[in-house]
């Protein structure tokens, strides 16, 4: 059975087909006449190039229909047999895929001419209703995915995009669009507006197929690599501007110089590659010589063996790192978050994390401009209290405050420095922040910073290079775990995890119901989660993260509670009560506490982790597990 198609291409390089078009006219199908036409007149013959691509590599094929809507089958007077030929070339590429490899729907222009007068006129129906007819019949035929190609208009690809998703369910769905004038489409629109624009429709990967050849198509991949790491992009290109010889199109670009080509696609995030007008499986095969030649796991094409010698661990594999080979495994792990300050003087920080220390906490956490307000560097003050407190720090990185580059000379301090964790998170909004000129960068997310972190654990930067090294971070992320609607967060920590993440620490609970539920849902991810506890210290303060705070749900019954009392130190005392009850109920539970220190009063954390130490609370162990699962392989 294949894999889902997303997760694969979140990992790997999946190696497309190339033209089916011109090599049936190379094969000697007449210049000019309807190819669509031979899923019902000639299968075999379509069969056997499905077939060809097979064995040159593709795990991924597409279906011979491009070109099948009601609109342009008409030219040949094929437009009553739109469904038996979309069908057709459905079953045809399904039969040879034989479910081994995927198989895509093509999609391509309705030939309606564009932008239309009235978009909501008959027109515009008569467009949607020839896609609709196409798409129902592939998705009838058993497609695994659709792949809207060759699209010059974004109208037209979000007028098919409309279609294609509301049928096509969950099914994947590729939208490439032709962009011959550097990067633009014939009319000026930019690649990235136009890959924003298709992602926003429901799109779940954009790229570009055809064009003005390999070189151009390059160009037009670099602008849409700043969509972010995240996005996986997907590029065909062409061979190369075509001549006639002999009632024959002949394509100019060779195998090897594609290949070239390609490969540099891939570097700037291409995840399905393949080939449109003038390739051939002898291109296909080329293509994935040379992309065999990538190291780095996350460009692995489908269906390559890795050569013979020592097995490198892929993402899924991080190593357990630094802060989980220090913490206890026959008690309980603490990990207590405080924040930098807004000013120079760091004195009560180093104060409160002696303070933690004495009372039993494991690490401190450090947060990076939480909420996008200005405090000091938590990773230099993360150096200074491991070394001035000896106890281990967990620096919080955003995607926020670097780019792609910053990113990484950050990892490499942070290592320097003796840095025992690194939480990825994206980050908090720069415009909600006390900074009004500050700007979000947002080269990657947490998703590509995780997948950074594991390079960097794995001895090598992005780029592919050997850092002389290997970092030791235990890999953190971030979960916002919400009780009436898990499903997506769950599905993104599982994302995480697969990349390399080894422990995630969560928002702030206010219930010991909703961490059990969190913990069964999530009891199939190889990693430790660390419930978040926040102490309330009064109505006011419930009140403000409740409604203030993203990801902060406090009930409110326990908010009507608090507000039952006028002065401030009863509130506390109920808030406390709630707050030790809550952790007595869950500590025999979970794989460790994370307490966020309310206000930077550490003096409440501190209090609560000498409680906890006091009851002997040893958690679920799954510490120890993990860490036997981890463990470096024995030299042989």
């Amino acid at each position: 059975m294949k894999p889902d198609f997303l997760e694969y291409i979140r990992e790997r390089v999946l190696l497309a087909d190339g033209a089916l078009g011109s090599y049936l006219y190379a094969k000697g199908i007449e210049l000019g006449k309807n190819i669509e036409r031979l899923n019902l007149a000639d299968p075999d013959l379509v069969y056997s190039v499905h077939e060809e691509y097979i064995r040159a590599g593709s795990r991924l094929i597409e279906t011979n229909t491009f070109g099948a809507n009601r609109l342009k089958l008409e030219n040949a007077g094929l437009e009553g047999k739109a469904r038996q030929i979309n069908l057709a070339g459905a079953e045809l590429a399904v039969r040879a895929g034989s479910g081994e490899v995927y198989v895509a729907g093509s999609v391509g222009p309705s030939g309606a001419d564009f932008p239309l007068d009235d978009e909501d006129g008959p027109e515009s129906e008569a467009v949607q209703g020839a896609f609709r007819e196409q798409i129902e019949a592939l998705l009838e035929g058993g497609v695994d995915l659709l792949i809207l190609e060759t699209f010059s208009h974004l109208d037209e690809l979000l007028l098919a995009l409309k279609v294609a998703r509301q049928l096509a369910g969950n099914k994947p769905i590729i939208a490439n669009m032709v962009y011959p004038k550097q990067g633009c489409t014939a009319a000026g629109m930019d690649a990235m507006e136009c890959g924003r624009a298709a992602l926003a429709a429901g799109a779940d990967v954009v790229g570009s197929n055809c064009g003005r050849g390999a070189r151009a198509m390059l160009t037009a991949m670099e602008r849409l690599s700043n969509l972010g790491e995240e996005v996986p992009l997907a590029a065909f290109p062409n061979a190369g501007f075509p001549e006639i010889v002999n009632h024959r199109l002949i394509y100019p670009a060779e195998p090897p110089y594609m290949a070239q080509l390609v490969r540099e696609m891939v570097k700037l995030g291409a995840r399905v590659v393949g080939g449109c007008c003038g390739t051939t499986p002898a291109h296909i095969q080329e293509f994935g010589k040379h992309l065999r030649l990538k190291r780095r796991p996350l460009t692995q094409v489908a269906g390559d063996k890795p050569a013979a010698g020592p097995e490198v661990p892929g993402p899924a594999a991080g190593k357990a790192g630094s802060l989980l080979n220090r913490l206890p495994t026959d008690k309980l792990p603490v990990l207590v978050e405080v924040d930098p300050p807004t000013h120079l003087d760091i004195s009560g920080v180093l104060s409160g994390a002696k303070e933690l220390a004495a009372a039993g906490a494991d690490a401190i956490t450090l947060g990076e401009n939480p909420l996008a307000v200005l405090r000091a560097d938590n990773i230099s003050l993360a150096h200074k209290i491991r070394s001035e407190v000896g106890i281990a720090t967990v620096a919080h990185v955003t995607c926020r405050d670097r780019n792609a580059l910053g990113l990484q000379s950050q990892i490499m301090g942070a290592h320097l420095l003796g840095i025992d964790s690194i939480l990825a998170v994206t980050g908090d909004p720069a415009t909600t922040g006390d900074q009004p000129a500050a700007t979000g960068v947002f080269d990657v997310q947490s998703f590509g910073l995780i997948r950074m972190l594991n390079q960097f654990n794995q001895g090598r930067n992005p780029a592919g290079k050997a850092m002389k090294g290997q970092c030791d971070f235990s890999i953190g992320a971030a979960f916002s775990y919400r009780p009436n609607n898990p499903d997506l967060q769950i599905r993104r920590l599982e994302r995480k995890a697969a990349l390399g993440a080894v422990y995630a620490m969560t928002q702030p609970f206010f219930s010991a119901g909703a961490v059990e539920d969190m913990l069964e849902r999530t009891r199939h991810l190889e990693m430790l989660i660390f419930p978040g506890i926040f102490p309330l210290i009064s109505a006011r303060n419930a009140e403000f993260l409740h409604h203030e705070v993203p990801g902060i749900n406090i009930p409110e019954d326990l908010r009507r509670k608090l507000g039952r009392y006028e002065a401030v130190e009863d509130q506390r005392k109920v808030a406390d009560e709630f707050t030790r009850e809550l952790i007595a109920e869950i500590c025999p539970i979970i794989d460790g506490l994370y307490l966020i220190s309310p206000l930077n009063k550490w003096d409440v954390t501190a209090r609560l982790t000498r409680e906890v130490r006091e009851a002997g609370w040893q958690g679920s162990g799954r510490l120890a597990d993990l860490l036997r699962k981890r463990a470096p392989a024995a030299p042989t």
